[in-house]
C-alpha cells in the first residue's frame, strides 16, 4: 500500500474525527482504515494517535505530521491539476459548499448532469448555512446568498434568490386577517436563523420599501423544518420559492400578500483568485452559470 494513500487516510481520519467516519467517506472498512494508520506509524517509528477505549487524539508529533501531510497532499493535487491543464480535460476532485435549501432543492439535481457530462471529475459537496472559509477549508467553489463582504474572493453573480410569504389555511382560519405587512406584528412568524429574517421582514409595495419587525417563538437554522412547522399551522413563513412551491400547489400552504413583493437576495458563486483556473474549475463555473443565472463574466 503506497505511502500517499496511507497519509491521505490518516488526514481523513483526523478531519472526520474517527476511523469509522473516514471509512464511510472513503468507502472502506474501519479495520482497513485503522490498518493503514498503523502501517504508517510503523513506517515512521512514532505514534500519531493517543488511543484510549473511548476516544483518540493526536500526539504532538501526530499534529505536526498531520499539518505537513495536508501540505504534501495539496501539492500532489496541484501537480495532478497541472497535468489536467495540459490535457485540457476536467478531472480531479471538486469541493463545493452551498446553503442547505439551495443545495438540496436546486444544486444537487443539476449536479448529476454535471457529473454525467464530466465523468473524470469527482464531487465533494458540503451543505451548510454557516459561513465557511473557502481557502482554509479547502473549497474550490462556494455558493453564497446575501450581500457579500469585501473578502477579496472572485464572485460570479447568479440569479437572485426569491422568497415567498405563506401560511397554512388551518393557521389563517384562527388568526386575524392579513392584508398589510404591518399585520404580521399580530401573527406568529417562523424565523430563519441565518439571515436578517429572524428580526424583520421586508416588502416592496406602492408605498415603497417596508421593513416590518417580527417576533418568533420558533426559530430554526434550516428551511425544511420551517416548512414542516408552517404546514402544521404553527405560523407564517418566508422561505425560498423552491422550498414552498409544492406545498403551494397542493394547497397545504397559501401565498400571502401577493400585492407586495419580497426583495430577492443576491446570490453569488465564489472562488479564490489565487486558485489556478483548471479545466475542472472552469467547467463547473461555466456549468453553474448556465444552470443558475445569467452570466456576466468572471
Amino acid at each position: 500500500m503506497d505511502r500517499l494513500t496511507q497519509m491521505a487516510t490518516f488526514v481523513k481520519a483526523v478531519e472526520l474525527g474517527s476511523f469509522s467516519a473516514a471509512a464511510n467517506d472513503l468507502n472502506q472498512s474501519p479495520q482497513l482504515v485503522g490498518k493503514q494508520v498503523k502501517m504508517l506509524e510503523q513506517h515512521l517509528g512514532v505514534s500519531l494517535l493517543n488511543r484510549t477505549t473511548r476516544r483518540q487524539s493526536l500526539t504532538d508529533f501526530g499534529q505536526a505530521f498531520y499539518q505537513r501531510s495536508k501540505m504534501i497532499l495539496a501539492d500532489v493535487q496541484a501537480a495532478e491539476n497541472l497535468a489536467a491543464v495540459t490535457r485540457g480535460t476536467p478531472s480531479g476532485r471538486l469541493r463545493i459548499n452551498a446553503p442547505v435549501t439551495f443545495g438540496i432543492r436546486k444544486l444537487s439535481p443539476r449536479l448529476l448532469e454535471y457529473m454525467v457530462k464530466y465523468p473524470q471529475v469527482s464531487v465533494d459537496l458540503t451543505l451548510s448555512n454557516e459561513l465557511v472559509d473557502i481557502v482554509d477549508d479547502g473549497y474550490d467553489v462556494v455558493f453564497r446568498i446575501g450581500e457579500l463582504a469585501n473578502s477579496g474572493l472572485k464572485a460570479l453573480p447568479l440569479a437572485p434568490y426569491e422568497l415567498i410569504l405563506c401560511a397554512a389555511p388551518s393557521y389563517l382560519a384562527r388568526r386575524p386577517p392579513l392584508t398589510s405587512p404591518w399585520d404580521l406584528q399580530q401573527h406568529e412568524c417562523l424565523g430563519f436563523s441565518f439571515s436578517d429574517g429572524r428580526s424583520h421582514w421586508s416588502f416592496d409595495g406602492l408605498e415603497g420599501r417596508i421593513d416590518v419587525p417580527i417576533t418568533s417563538r420558533l426559530t430554526i437554522n434550516q428551511g425544511d423544518p420551517l416548512l414542516s412547522a408552517a404546514v402544521a399551522g404553527l405560523g407564517v413563513v418566508l422561505q425560498p420559492t423552491e422550498l414552498v412551491s409544492n406545498a403551494l400547489r397542493d394547497g397545504t400552504l397559501v401565498r400571502l400578500l401577493p400585492q407586495y413583493s419580497v426583495p430577492a437576495a443576491p446570490m453569488n458563486m465564489l472562488y479564490s483568485p489565487d486558485r489556478r483556473m483548471t479545466p475542472k474549475l472552469r467547467s463547473f463555473l461555466d456549468f453553474a452559470a448556465d444552470a443558475f443565472g445569467q452570466r456576466r463574466g468572471l
